[in-house]
C-alpha cells in the first residue's frame, strides 16, 4: 500500500500537547490544517481527545488509495465514532465490513435516480414558500432559514409528513437538539467526554429521548398503515426492506437510519447553501451570470456554482479511516489504530489542481467535471456519502427558486469569515443578507 520504502516514524506534526491541539482543531480545524500544511508539507500528524493520531492527507494519490483500500483495515465507522451520541450504533455511518454493507443496501433504494424527480418537486415547493416569508430591504441572516427549509425537506422525504402537529413536533425536537450540540460554548463538554461517555450521560439522554419519541412513534403508526406498499416516503421504503436473512429491520435499527438521514441530510446542506449565497453575493457578476442561466432555463453554471462552493467552503473538513492493523502507506509504517484522514480542505485547495485556489470561481467546472479524487465533499468509495446526490439536487432546486424570485446583496461589504460549529464549517454572519 503506498511505497514500499519507510523511516518507521509518524510524519511530523505540531509539538503542542494533545489536549492544546484538540482544543484549536475545535475551533479553528482549517486554520490548523493551513498552518501545518505550510510547515511540514501535504502529509503531517495531528492528535486530538479520544481520536488518537490523525495521519492528515492532500496528495490526491494518497487520497485515491484510502478511499479505494480495503474496508477490513480502513474502517470508517470508528472513524466516525465521535458522531454516536446522535446517531446510534446501527447507524450506517458507524457501521463497518458486511454489517456496513449491508445496511447500506437497504438505504441505496430511496435514492435511486427516478425517487429523487418526485423529491424535486417537495423541494422546490418547500422552497418557494420559505423564500416567500423572508424579509426585504433590511440585513437578514440565511443560514437558520436554510435550516429550516432543509429540515423540512428532509422531514418529508422521510416520514412522508405533510404540514401539521406531527411534522412540527418532530422539526421541533430536532431542531432544539441540534442548536444544543452544535452551540460552541457548550461544545467543550463532549469533547472532554467522549463519545462513549457522552452517549450514556443522563442529561444528555433526555435530549435524546425527546426526539426518539416522535420518531419511534412514527415508526409504529406506519408499521400499522393499510396503504404501506403504495408508500414511496423513505420510512415505508425502509419498513418494506429486508435483510439478507430476509428479517425486517428493527425499531431500533430504523431509528438509527432515521436520525443518521434527518442529521446528515439536512445540517450539512443547509451550510452549503448558506455558502453558496454568501460566495455569490460578494462576488455579484457570478450571482449576476447565475440568475441570468437560470431564468433562461440553463443549468449547467448553477451545477458549477455548486461544485465550487462544495471546493471552496467545504462543510467538513476530514474523511477518517481507522487502520485495523499495520500497514505500510506512502513511504511510512503505520500501526493500527491510526487514522487516515484526507483533507477535503487541502485537497481542494491544491494550486496544481485549482489554479488560484482561494478565489470563487464557478468557471474552473464547466469544461473540467470534478474529479473523484481531487474534488471530496462527499467522500468516495464504498463509503461515499449516500445523500450526496440528494444534496446536490436539493442545492439546485433552492438555489434556483431563490435567484428566480429575489435580488440578493451582501448586508456588508466584506466576506464572511469561516466559523466552526461541531464538526461544520460555517458562514461567521450566517450569511447575512439584503434582500429585494
Amino acid at each position: 500500500m503506498g511505497s514500499s520504502s519507510s523511516n518507521g516514524r509518524l510524519p511530523p506534526g505540531p509539538p503542542f500537547p494533545v489536549a492544546i491541539q484538540t482544543a484549536i482543531w475545535f475551533r479553528r480545524a482549517q486554520w490548523l490544517m493551513a498552518q501545518c500544511a505550510a510547515r511540514y508539507g501535504e502529509t503531517f500528524t495531528l492528535r486530538i481527545l479520544h481520536e488518537g493520531t490523525w495521519l492528515m492527507l492532500s496528495n490526491p494519490v494518497h487520497v485515491r488509495e484510502v478511499l479505494t483500500g480495503p474496508p477490513h483495515i480502513f474502517h470508517a465507522g470508528e472513524a466516525n465514532r465521535i458522531l454516536l451520541p446522535v446517531l446510534g450504533e446501527h447507524s450506517v455511518l458507524l457501521l463497518d465490513g458486511s454489517a456496513h454493507m449491508e445496511q447500506r443496501k437497504l438505504l441505496l433504494p430511496p435514492f435511486h435516480g427516478q425517487r429523487m424527480q418526485r423529491y424535486g418537486e417537495l423541494m422546490t415547493e418547500v422552497a418557494a414558500t420559505e423564500i416567500e416569508r423572508w424579509p426585504r430591504g433590511t440585513p437578514y441572516r440565511l443560514r437558520p432559514r436554510m435550516q429550516a427549509l432543509t429540515l423540512q425537506i428532509i422531514l418529508r422525504a422521510v416520514f412522508g409528513l405533510e404540514e401539521g402537529q406531527r411534522l412540527d413536533r418532530l422539526f421541533s425536537e430536532l431542531r432544539h437538539l441540534l442548536d444544543l450540540i452544535t452551540n460552541p460554548r457548550i461544545l467543550l463538554v463532549p469533547v472532554l467526554m467522549g463519545p462513549e461517555r457522552l452517549a450514556r450521560f443522563g442529561p444528555f439522554q433526555r435530549y435524546i429521548r425527546r426526539v426518539d419519541g416522535p420518531i419511534y412513534e412514527e415508526i409504529a403508526r406506519r408499521r400499522e398503515a393499510s396503504d404501506l406498499a403504495e408508500r414511496d416516503d423513505i420510512l415505508s421504503l425502509l419498513l418494506a426492506a429486508r435483510h439478507e436473512d430476509g428479517t425486517p429491520m428493527s425499531d431500533r435499527e430504523l431509528r438509527d437510519e432515521l436520525m443518521t438521514l434527518l442529521v446528515a441530510g439536512h445540517e450539512t446542506t443547509a451550510n452549503a447553501l448558506a455558502w453558496a449565497i454568501e460566495r455569490l453575493v460578494h462576488n455579484p457578476h457570478k450571482l449576476e451570470r447565475l440568475t441570468a442561466e437560470v431564468s433562461a432555463g440553463e443549468t449547467a453554471y448553477l451545477d458549477a456554482v455548486i461544485a465550487e462552493t462544495l471546493r471552496l467552503r467545504p462543510v467538513i473538513s476530514i474523511i477518517g479511516r481507522r487502520l485495523t492493523e499495520p500497514i505500510e502507506f506512502a513511504g511510512w509504517s503505520l500501526p493500527a489504530g491510526v487514522t487516515l484522514a484526507p483533507s477535503v480542505f487541502l485537497v481542494h485547495r491544491r494550486p496544481d489542481i485549482y489554479p488560484d485556489p482561494e478565489r470563487f470561481e464557478p468557471e474552473r467546472f464547466l469544461d473540467n467535471p470534478p474529479g473523484t479524487y481531487t474534488w471530496i465533499p462527499f467522500g468516495g468509495g464504498v463509503r461515499r456519502c449516500l445523500g450526496g446526490s440528494f444534496a446536490q439536487f436539493e442545492m439546485r432546486a433552492v438555489l434556483a427558486e431563490l435567484v428566480r424570485r429575489r435580488r440578493l446583496a451582501p448586508a456588508r461589504p466584506e466576506p464572511e469569515r469561516v466559523y466552526r460549529r461541531a464538526i461544520t464549517e460555517t458562514p461567521r454572519r450566517d450569511a447575512e443578507v439584503v434582500i429585494a
